[in-house]
């Protein structure tokens, strides 16, 4: 027999498993950030990996973390409302 839909507590894992690896790319940035702060460096290739850094790359990780976060509410409210629909 074929499924349909989702396992609502592997729909409950997923959500929480995105939502948690927010925390993950925040420590990328904050690692990256502190070793970029604390290492003698200096140079046109500096100047631009920073200039990519504070801007394209910043923002690229703060849309991932803007879709782990959606994603993972959407999966768990999606778990909930399948919960509710069986009965369970």
């Amino acid at each position: 027999m074929s499924m349909y839909g989702a396992n609502p507590e592997q729909l409950t894992s997923l959500g929480t498993t995105l939502t948690n690896q927010i925390d993950a790319v925040n420590g990328i940035v904050e690692h990256v950030n502190g070793v970029l702060e604390n290492t003698l460096w200096q140079g046109p290739a500096k100047e631009r990996f920073a200039e990519l850094w504070h801007g394209e790359f910043r923002q690229t990780f703060e849309s991932v973390k803007e879709s782990l976060g959606t994603a993972g509410k959407d999966c768990t409210s999606r778990a909930e409302e399948l919960r509710r629909v069986m009965g369970v």
